[in-house]
Formats: C-alpha cells, sequence, structure tokens
C-alpha cells in the first residue's frame, strides 16, 4: 500500500509464498504490490538490515532565509506562525516564495519549537453546504492590546463569515453589542459580498432577539432586516455559544492573524482610529485571499 513500509515480516512470508507460488500470487498472499514484489526479488537482506538514506532528496528551500531570516523573528516572537512568516518572506523578496514552501516552513517551525517554544493551539474547521448559512458574531478585542494616539482602545469586532468558503467581514466596534452595530456591520459585509446567504445565524445577541420567559421571537427591527435582505434568522441556544462553533472559531482565528501581526509590527500603537481599522482589514482581506478559490461569490458559497 503507498505510504506503508513493507515489514520483516512481509518480506519473510513472501518468500516462503514464493517457493510454492507465483510473484503476483505470492505477493497479493502478503498483501504488497507487484513493484514491491520485484524490488525483494532483487534485494539482499531484509528492510530493518537496509542502510538508511541520510541525505537530502531535494535542495533545501529554506536555506537560504532560514537562519538568517526565519529564526531571528522567532526568537523575537515565537507566537508567529508558518502563514505570518511565509506572507513575510513574500513581501521581503517578491515573486521568490510561493505556498508550495508553506508546509516546509511549518514542518520546520514545528521542529524548532520542540526545542525552543510551545506548540499553538490546533483548530478543526467544520463543513457546511455551499450557499446556506452566514454567521455573525460579536468578540471583545481588549487582549489585542491595542492603543489609539496613545491611549488603550478599549473594543469589539463584528464579524461576519460565511460557513462554508469561509470569506469573512470585519468592523471594529467602540459600543456594545447593539442594533445598530449589528445592522450596519451586517449590511457592509453584504454588500461587500455582492449576495445573501438562506441563513443568518447568531447566538442569542439582544439586539436581534427577545430572549424573555424561554421564547425565540425576533426583535421587530432585526425580523424588518432580515425580511429586506431574505434571510432566515436563526440562532444557537441560549447559554450554548459552542453550538455556533463556526464563528466562534474563526473569531479566534480572527484575533490570532491580528496578534500575530501586531507583533510582526513591532508595535500596538496607532496615530488615529481609522489608521487600525486600515490595519484590521488588510488583514482581514490576507486572510479572504486565502479562501478566493470559494468566495466571495455566494450563491457558490
Amino acid at each position: 500500500m503507498p505510504g506503508k513500509r513493507i515489514t520483516d515480516h512481509q518480506v519473510l512470508k513472501y518468500k516462503q509464498h514464493r517457493n510454492k507460488l507465483s510473484q503476483v500470487a505470492s505477493a497479493a498472499k502478503v498483501g504488497i504490490s507487484e513493484r514491491s514484489a520485484r524490488r525483494i526479488d532483487d534485494a539482499q537482506g531484509l528492510p530493518s538490515q537496509r542502510p538508511q538514506r541520510n541525505w537530502r532528496t531535494r535542495e533545501d528551500p529554506l536555506s537560504a532565509v532560514w537562519d538568517s531570516e526565519v529564526i531571528p523573528l522567532l526568537q523575537t516572537d515565537a507566537r508567529l506562525n508558518a502563514v505570518t512568516l511565509l506572507e513575510e518572506l513574500q513581501r521581503r523578496y517578491p515573486g521568490q516564495w510561493d505556498t508550495s514552501v508553506l508546509r516546509t516552513l511549518q514542518r520546520r517551525i514545528r521542529l524548532w519549537r520542540a526545542k525552543f517554544g510551545a506548540e499553538r493551539e490546533v483548530y478543526f474547521a467544520q463543513e457546511h453546504p455551499p450557499g446556506r448559512q452566514g454567521i455573525s458574531d460579536f468578540t471583545v478585542a481588549d487582549e489585542l492590546n491595542v492603543e489609539i494616539a496613545g491611549v488603550v482602545f478599549t473594543h469589539r469586532l463584528y464579524q461576519f463569515a460565511l460557513a462554508y468558503s469561509g470569506w469573512r467581514h470585519v468592523a471594529v466596534i467602540d459600543s456594545g453589542e447593539s442594533f445598530m452595530a449589528l445592522s450596519t456591520g451586517l449590511q457592509a459585509a453584504l454588500w461587500a459580498l455582492g449576495g445573501v446567504p438562506e441563513e443568518h445565524r447568531t447566538d442569542s445577541l439582544s439586539a436581534a432577539f427577545k430572549n424573555l420567559a424561554e421564547q425565540e421571537e425576533l426583535t421587530k427591527r432585526y425580523a424588518d432586516l432580515c425580511s429586506h435582505y431574505g434571510l432566515r434568522a436563526t440562532r444557537c441556544n441560549p447559554g450554548q455559544s459552542n453550538e455556533n462553533g463556526s464563528i466562534e472559531s474563526r473569531n479566534n482565528s480572527l484575533k490570532t492573524a491580528l496578534e500575530q501581526a501586531l507583533c510582526l509590527r513591532g508595535s500596538r500603537s496607532f496615530d488615529t482610529r481609522p489608521d487600525y481599522e486600515t490595519f484590521v482589514q488588510t488583514i482581514v482581506q490576507r486572510m479572504n485571499t486565502r479562501a478566493a478559490k470559494c468566495a466571495p461569490v455566494c450563491a457558490a458559497c
């Protein structure tokens, strides 16, 4: 089988069968290919007795920058991940690096972190039918420690995302989770998307639902908004935000991407709020570029 090493036991059993059966039949008996059987017939000794390869089969694609560029960045901030570092290499050396080197970079970073740092947390994506669901949520972003004109900027991020493709739209909110913030963010997202999914899902936002006596009644303004755009409004159960896991995981990935970009930027201070909003949109656009094969055509996603 491809990807599986042939064991000493398989070789010994193959040779036993080979004394009585054909090469094809003997290979089938022990679950190996005819090509492997031919190699066994020509080889001397068992697989465990053969010398192990200790040389590279191709040139190291990171040899020119690993010690001089990547390691210094990791030493500056070990939280930087492979995607962030690859994008930085692409900006420093336009046209020299493409996504084919990402897996190599990820593997090298894992080995480096095994000695010098901790592994980052892993998130598992959920699967959804294309075109079915758009999801919204607010997330507190105070842990980013952003400053505007030298003053700590207490804020939230409103995020709308397509559950299938991962395309997203983000707005910076300096107020609470109000209907105005929800309405403005959602409409801006739909206009940027250029389409409307079948369903809009949130958690139990007071801006959208009357959370009284276990009722799941829409507020009039939110009902009118969804009706205007032809959206079917749904929500996860009160107190069960994990049921809205698609947006929860995207909140985490958004803040992780912003945290990474801030680490790479070397400063969390911005002169004005528009400067910070431009920074956020730049990072979101990069994330959307990676999802460009599926987004932003709503009818297909």
